[in-house]
C-alpha cells in the first residue's frame, strides 16, 4: 500500500482499539492521513482468548504491516458427526496452504493484539477516551468527550463493536438478532492423548457441537476447544463454566473431553451469541463503519474478527490519495469501500445464522432427516465445504501482496 502524497494528509479518527479499529488505523496510515485512535478503556484488551484466522485477513495483515511469522498453528478443518464420520471437508488450494500455513490458523487473540499494536506508531492510541455523542457536517466531524473535550476530523472510522455509537449515530437504535446459542471456550498447552497436529475438528451431535483445533501461542503448541449449544439469552451464566462444558461434552469422541479437563478454570470463557440484520448502508457523510459495528457475526462463521480486518485493510485502499477535506471525495471513497464488503460480509453473517438454527434448533423430529442427509449426501459438503475455499480465493484476489 503506497501512501498518498504530503498534500493529501487528511485527519481520521476510529473509535475502538480493537482488530478492526487496529486495521482501520493501520490502513489509513498506510494511505497517508493522520490517524488517531479513541478506545474508552485503560487498554487495548481482547474481547476472548481463542481465535481463527482464514487466509484472507492474514494477507490483509501482511500488507498492513502486521508481522505474522508463526502467529499460529495451520491446520485443516473437517465437520464430523459423533461416530466420526467426515461430512465436511475444507480443501484449500495447495498454493494457498502454502503461502499462509493451511486451511486457517488457531492462536489466541493477546498475541494477535500484541502483533497489531506493535504495527501502530507511538502515540496513535489515545486510551481512557469516551465519546458521548458525534456531530457532523460539510466540514468535519466533531466527537464530544465524557470529560467535555471535544475533537475535530475529517473522517471518523466506527470500529465500536456490535453497540456501536456511531451506527447509532447514523442509522438508530435497533434490536440485536438473538441466536439463542451460547459457547464455552477454553485453551490449553497440556499433552492430551487423541491430539493431533495441524488438524481443526468440529464435531456435531443432535444439539450440540464440540471441537478443537491446534494453536500455536508465542512459539508453544496447544490446543483450543469450544461446546455450542442452546439457551434462553436472558439467563444467567453458569456458575463454573468448566463443569458446564464438561457436561456439554460427554458422549464426545476424544481428544475434546480431555482438553477440557486439562484446561485451567481462569482460561474457560462463556459468549452469548447474537448478531444484527445486515446494514443496507455503512457510510453517511464523512463517517463509516468497520467490523462488529457494521456487521457482527457469530462465532459460527469463524471469521469476524478475520473481516473486521479486511475491513480496515479495504477501507485503507479506497482512502489512497483522497483529499479529506472534500466532502465529495470523501463520500466517494467510503462508498468504493463498502459496496464490495457489504455481499460479502452479510453471505457470511446469514451463514452463520443460518448454520446455528439447522445444527442447534431444528425440531426434534426433523433431526435423523438432517443427519442422514449430512451423512449421505454432498450438501453440507458443498454448503460449507467447497464454498468456503472460493470465497477465500476471491477475497484473496482483491488483496495485495
Amino acid at each position: 500500500m503506497t501512501p498518498s502524497s504530503p498534500s493529501s494528509r487528511g485527519r481520521v479518527a476510529v473509535l475502538g482499539a480493537g482488530p478492526a479499529g487496529m486495521a482501520a488505523a493501520l490502513g489509513a496510515i498506510k494511505a497517508g492521513h493522520d490517524v488517531v485512535v479513541y478506545e474508552r478503556y485503560r487498554e487495548a484488551r481482547p474481547a476472548g482468548n481463542i481465535l481463527n484466522l482464514w487466509p484472507p485477513p492474514l494477507k490483509a495483515l501482511r500488507a498492513l504491516g502486521v508481522d505474522t511469522e508463526d502467529l499460529g498453528a495451520p491446520t485443516h478443518s473437517e465437520f464430523r458427526n459423533l461416530q466420526g464420520r467426515v461430512r465436511v471437508d475444507v480443501k484449500l488450494d495447495e498454493d494457498v496452504k502454502a503461502a499462509f500455513g493451511g486451511g486457517f490458523i488457531g492462536l489466541l487473540r493477546p498475541e494477535l493484539y500484541e502483533r497489531m499494536l506493535a504495527a501502530i506508531p507511538d502515540g496513535t492510541i489515545r486510551f481512557d477516551s469516551q465519546v458521548d455523542r458525534i456531530e457532523q457536517d460539510e466540514r468535519a466531524v466533531t466527537l464530544h468527550f465524557a470529560d467535555g473535550s471535544t475533537a475535530e476530523h475529517d473522517v471518523l472510522i466506527g470500529a465500536d463493536g456490535i453497540d456501536s455509537l456511531l451506527r447509532r449515530t447514523l442509522w438508530g437504535d435497533a434490536p440485536k438478532r438473538e441466536h439463542r446459542l451460547h459457547i464455552f471456550g477454553g485453551f490449553t498447552f497440556a499433552d492430551v492423548a487423541g491430539t493431533v497436529p495441524n488438524k481443526c475438528v468440529l464435531t456435531h451431535g443432535r444439539t450440540i457441537q464440540g471441537s478443537w483445533t491446534s494453536i500455536r501461542h508465542k512459539g508453544r503448541d496447544g490446543h483450543q476447544w469450544w461446546v455450542l449449544t442452546s439457551t434462553d439469552p436472558d439467563a444467567p451464566a453458569p456458575a463454573d463454566l468448566k463443569a458446564s462444558a464438561a457436561g456439554l461434552a460427554e458422549g464426545f469422541p476424544a481428544p475434546l473431553p480431555g482438553l477440557i479437563a486439562a484446561t485451567e478454570p481462569q482460561d474457560v470463557q462463556r459468549w452469548v451469541l447474537r448478531d444484527r440484520p445486515a446494514l443496507k448502508q455503512w457510510s453517511k457523510g464523512r463517517a463509516t463503519l468497520v467490523g462488529d459495528a457494521a456487521h457482527p457475526t457469530s462465532p459460527y462463521a469463524a471469521y469476524g474478527a478475520g473481516m473486521s480486518i479486511e475491513d480496515g485493510y479495504f477501507l485503507g485502499v479506497a482512502l489512497r490519495g483522497v483529499d479529506l477535506t472534500d466532502l465529495a471525495a470523501v463520500r466517494r471513497a467510503l462508498q468504493s469501500y463498502e459496496d464490495p464488503r457489504k455481499p460479502h460480509t452479510a453471505k457470511q453473517v446469514q451463514m452463520a445464522w443460518m448454520l446455528g438454527k439447522v445444527f442447534h434448533h431444528a425440531p426434534a423430529p426433523l433431526r435423523p432427516i438432517r443427519d442422514f442427509v449430512f451423512d449421505h449426501t454432498p450438501f453440507l459438503q458443498k454448503v460449507a465445504g467447497d464454498s468456503n475455499p472460493r470465497e477465500i480465493n476471491k477475497q484473496l484476489a482483491l488483496i495485495e501482496d
